[in-house]
């Protein structure tokens, strides 16, 4: 009994003293200056914050932090750069809430910690129904009864099939009972004139580009699809407020290389978190529509991983087929 027992802790011990191996062959890490790829344009919301956490990270990892843009493929290209990248944290990409709608549509690979070795949420914003100042639109209830009662001839902007904003949109209206019209645009500019123009009835877009636009006073708000009141603009109402259940935040993340040591991302997680709770990055973020939402690497994995599954349900509810 002694003998198993001293046995017992032996192995207890030698278990500790390996686990605590990884940690201890990182502790001078980083040796080389570290890169963060980008996958939209320069001055974008992922942008802005992208360079504003490396600029807060760079003194306390005692590295450079460059920040790269590589809008190829959708992002694909930045993601899979970092994906291929040397397994030792030197290489992040900061995904937007469109990894996990294209992962769904098979346009983006994900298989857990095998794709991305996942380090955190950043930051989060709900989408938002407006429509110009003038429109006959009054409330978030009244589009749906509009459409209910006019099926298949009100229009929403969406960005293309298969996109969040065609998702979220497609929701609404299984939910609703309501069959509206997604128009696809590329750019922002001509979704904004043909709304203004009457020729699409509303815009469902990020709070982030919506926000601006209402305090313009060219729009005015519907709705907001956070789950509750959202604390940059409390006044508007929420969509789950007409349709209970229906709720979603985009957000921003931090990802690395599969396979970096748990340490590295610990340490990663470490200073993006440290980063997000100073005062000038807080407000900075809330200029742009943003507030910070640091996770776990586990939870922003499974975060990710219950998009996805939400978005395949309602494609393939709705067989929609993406090119």
């Amino acid at each position: 009994m002694l003998t198993t027992r001293r046995r017992a802790l032996a192995l207890t011990a030698g278990f500790a003293a390996s686990s605590a191996l990884p940690a201890l062959a990182q502790s001078d890490w980083p040796t080389r200056p570290l890169r963060m790829l980008i996958g939209t344009t320069a001055g974008g919301s992922p942008d802005i914050v992208g360079r504003l956490l490396a600029d807060k990270m760079t003194g306390p990892l005692g590295q450079p932090i460059s920040v790269e843009n590589n809008t190829g493929g959708g992002g694909g290209i930045a993601a899979n750069m970092v994906i291929n990248a040397a397994p030792d944290g030197t290489a992040m990409t900061l995904l937007t809430a469109g990894y996990a709608s294209g992962a769904a549509v098979g346009k983006f690979p994900f298989d857990g910690d095998n794709t991305f070795g996942f380090i955190t949420m950043v930051c989060s914003y709900p989408f938002a129904y407006i429509v110009p100042k003038d429109s006959p639109i009054q409330s978030f209830p009244d589009m749906l009864a509009r459409a209910k009662a006019n099926p298949g001839k009100m229009s929403y902007v969406i960005t293309s099939i298969g996109a969040v904003y065609h998702l979220i949109g497609t929701w609404v209206g299984n939910k609703a009972g309501i069959d509206m019209v997604p128009i696809s645009y590329r750019g922002s500019s001509n979704a904004v004139t043909d709304v203004l123009a009457g020729r699409v009835d509303v815009m469902l877009e990020p709070a982030t580009s919506a926000f601006p636009r209402v305090a313009s006073g060219q729009f005015r708000m519907l709705a907001v699809t956070s789950p509750q009141r959202f604390a940059l603009m409390p006044e508007a109402p929420t969509v789950a407020e007409t349709l209970p259940g229906i709720h979603y935040m985009s957000w921003l993340g931090m990802a690395t290389s599969p396979k970096t040591p748990r340490p590295v991302i610990a340490r990663l997680n470490k200073e993006i978190h440290t980063a997000l709770a100073l005062p000038e990055v807080q407000a900075k973020l809330r200029e742009g529509g943003n507030v910070a939402t640091p996770s776990t690497p586990d939870g922003m994995r499974k975060q990710i991983a219950d998009e996805i599954a939400t978005w395949k349900e309602i494609i393939e509810k709705n067989n929609i087929k993406v090119n």
